[in-house]
């Protein structure tokens, strides 16, 4: 005879002589076990059986248990939790399913894991709660639990988003210095606009009402509002839950200017030099950004001498009476550290030691925050990485001792990259190439190029190593052969057939400067037609239609950008020259200059400009060879004219190129909202021209266009889309407005 165990006075005692677990179909037995904290031999009672209960209950995976007796055997009967057999999801639109299931699956919400309800509920209310963090204050969460066979359940969320709420009005109170146009200006969100649909800045969020909250704090302080403040922001909702209305209450406050700027603190004897970094004099409007910018000065100062953990805080001292503020910059140089170990994660593909190569801070020295940022942008220069990021922790334990971790993010370096263009006189021209910039996560950049266009015919193959030596020496070889038909350009009926071979070596001699030394080889046939330009016929019957050239090639280049692909800031400057060496037929010398720099204007405006320069002449008894010549007009020079269609040309309106070369681009630049950083929308104004070799450069020639494009850096290679406008073209011409390219770039 059973008899039903209570935890209370007139439950029975006795001695435990074996246990028996019912109920169970999909848990072991053994579970059972290793949870209840009851024994064979143990002494039963209703103390011990509430607490086996409770124990049994708190795993999850029962919802209901009993204790028995079988005279001196204990029966533990449990009713299993049903299983979860599937979890669907309808009606998700504004959020990614897979990373829905995720975060269910984390939560313990998944396919064979135990069903429990107030975990489904928990999910629920979360899931309505980054709704409405999106502006969706319609929408409407049903789950519904279905049971089937095995003591298993379905579990369905079905969502009905509804319409998004949208921003009607932003309003402000108690700001007299500003309108409310400058200060909407300053943030994220607005009201509904016709490029919002996009941007979606129409829509409200919490946090983004948090940042322009900020942003609107940092506007008041950095025009000289010490003691501006937020009194409050009231968000409302219109009935019908599809309006969106804010009011944000000012306190502005009264204008300061600085009186006093002095340091004060432990100096190191650095006083004049710490001094220096100091660009705040008195008289001048408060501006908290540029009060934090002389601390970070400050800060940086040190942390390149070894004091990783450095400070220079602000402090006011404010007279409300004259509206003055002085400051002082109490320095605490902290102890001074070591680096014990750099670390680098993220990289999959790429080889620890290609990575390694770019770092300048060294394990063991003094930590140096300069080399560290140094070590970030040359790391992020090499193009291998979506994003770097470095963090510098404390070692436990140490008070002396940091580490330096390089986050990586790496991106597909392989491209499979097209070119194509459209004229009424050629047509669709499409050309295809594959390069992999880091073959085998070793760094070393291979490409091979295959062009079987209407205008030219190329097999290239190119290697560089970037590091031959340990200290940085790069070598590039290159072997290519090329056919042009210089017709389908415009350019007259020539064909120039080119075998090339050459070596390069760059040698570094700074962080940001390399020399290059190279020697090329170039054999050209010129292959004629009785409709060829008379210029190229008359250099065939001068000097041949076989030309050979072997070519000394130097050059200089500093590079100072931020990143490679996709620079925000610094500079880049290539000069270079080819010299026909005298013991072949071509005696030329070319020269080129190229000067391309980015300025951030703001956090997501970027000013590029791009200057070009070229000059070339003959040194012997030979005229400089025409195939030689700069050509200046299309997308990657002057954008809104034809290609390679800017200058001299002879009788019959052929272009012919020239000597003497000069074109600029400027540029800004902004991120896309929701795209990668690579995606881009600019507007620019480009101009330039050629001059024959007997020409005197007028820069009353040169051609202007202004316009605008879409560029991104995509898995098939950089994209860019113009439309420009030419603001002063001529009679003769040739305009072409729309252009595009994939794989080039400037």
């Amino acid at each position: 005879m059973a008899v039903l165990l209570a935890s209370t006075s007139a439950a029975q005692e006795f001695t435990i002589r074996d246990i028996r677990v019912e109920g169970l179909s999909r848990t072991e037995a053994g579970t059972v076990f290793s949870y209840l904290p009851l024994r064979v031999g143990d002494r039963y009672d209703p103390e011990r059986g509430a607490a086996a209960i409770r124990a049994l209950f708190a795993t999850g995976l029962f919802k209901d248990v009993r204790l028995e007796a079988e005279g001196d055997v204990l029966v533990v009967l449990v009713e299993e939790r049903p299983a979860i057999a599937e979890v669907k999801l309808e009606g998700i639109k504004e959020f990614d399913k897979d990373q829905v299931l995720k975060s269910l699956r984390e939560v313990g919400l998944a396919e064979a894991r135990v069903f429990d309800r107030s975990l489904l509920e928990r999910a629920e209310q979360e899931l309505k709660r980054q709704y409405l963090g999106r502006g969706l204050y319609g929408v409407e969460v049903k789950t519904t639990v279905t049971p089937v066979e095995r003591n298993r359940v379905n579990v369905l969320i079905a969502v009905d988003e509804g319409e998004t709420a949208r921003i009607k009005a932003i309003n402000f109170t108690g700001n007299r210095a500003f309108s409310d146009g400058t200060l909407r200006d300053e943030m994220a969100l607005s009201t509904s606009g016709w490029l919002t649909w996009y941007t979606k800045r129409d829509q409200y969020a919490r946090p983004k009402l948090a940042g322009d909250l900020e942003a609107l704090r940092s506007f008041y302080l950095n025009r000289g509002f010490l003691d501006f403040a937020i009194e409050s922001a009231q968000v409302s909702i219109s009935p019908d839950k599809q309006d969106i209305f804010i009011t944000i209450n000012l306190i502005e406050g009264e204008r300061y200017t600085v009186s006093q700027v002095k340091l004060a603190g432990e100096l190191l004897g650095l006083d004049e030099e710490l001094q220096a970094l100091i660009d705040i004099n008195p008289g001048e409007v408060f501006n908290a950004e540029r009060i934090n910018a002389v601390s970070k000065r400050i800060t940086d100062r040190l942390s390149a001498l070894g004091y990783a953990f450095a400070t220079a805080n602000a402090v006011p001292d404010a007279n409300r009476d004259k509206r003055e503020v002085a400051f002082t910059f109490f320095v605490d140089p902290g102890r001074r550290v070591y680096v014990r170990r750099v670390n680098i994660t993220g990289n999959t593909r790429t080889r620890d030691d290609v990575i390694r190569r770019e770092v300048r801070q060294f394990e063991n020295a003094w930590f140096d925050a300069e080399k560290v940022r140094l070590s970030r942008d040359r790391i992020d220069r090499t193009g291998f990485f979506d994003k770097v990021e470095v963090e510098t922790p404390a070692v436990p334990g140490s008070f002396d001792q940091v580490d330096v971790n390089f986050k990586v993010d790496e991106r597909a370096t392989g491209q499979l990259q097209a070119g194509a263009g459209y004229s009424s006189a050629e047509g669709l021209v499409l050309q295809a190439s594959y390069s992999q910039r880091n073959a085998f996560g070793s760094g070393h950049a291979v490409s091979v190029e295959v062009n079987t266009s209407k205008v030219t015919r190329t097999l290239a193959l190119t290697h560089t190593d970037p590091y031959v030596t340990l200290w940085g020496v790069s070598r590039t070889t290159e072997l290519a052969y090329r056919k042009s038909d210089l017709a389908s350009l415009g350019l007259g009926s020539v064909d120039l057939d080119s075998q090339i071979a050459a070596m390069r070596f760059g040698i570094p001699y700074t962080e940001f400067d390399t020399l290059f030394l190279g020697l090329r080889y170039e054999g050209t046939k010129i292959g004629l037609t009785p409709f060829s330009p008379p210029a190229y016929i008359q250099y065939v019957q001068d000097f041949g239609a076989s030309p050979q050239a072997l070519e000394l090639t130097l050059g200089a280049t500093r590079d100072s950008r931020d990143n490679i692909l996709v620079p925000s800031r610094g500079s880049v400057q290539r000069l270079f020259a080819e010299w026909g060496l005298p013991v072949l037929d071509l005696q030329y010398y070319r020269l080129t200059y190229q000067h391309s720099r980015f300025v951030p204007l703001t956090n997501r405006l970027t000013l590029a400009g791009n200057v070009e320069l070229g000059y070339g002449d003959s040194y012997g008894t030979k005229p400089f060879p025409l195939f030689k010549n700069f050509y200046v007009g299309g997308i990657n020079s002057v954008r809104g004219f034809d290609t390679a269609s800017l200058g001299p040309v002879d009788a019959f309106g052929t272009p012919l190129g020239g000597t003497k070369r000069l074109n600029f681009q400027t540029e800004v630049l902004t991120p896309l909202p929701g795209g990668d950083r690579t995606l881009r929308l600019f507007g620019f104004l480009d101009g330039g021209w050629v001059w024959g070799q007997k020409d005197n450069i007028s820069l009353g020639d040169i051609r202007y266009a202004a316009g605008a494009g879409i560029a991104w850096i995509s898995p098939l290679g950089p994209m860019k889309f113009t439309y420009a406008y030419p603001i002063n073209s001529k009679p003769g011409d040739r305009l072409q407005r729309f252009q595009f390219s994939i794989g080039t770039g400037f």
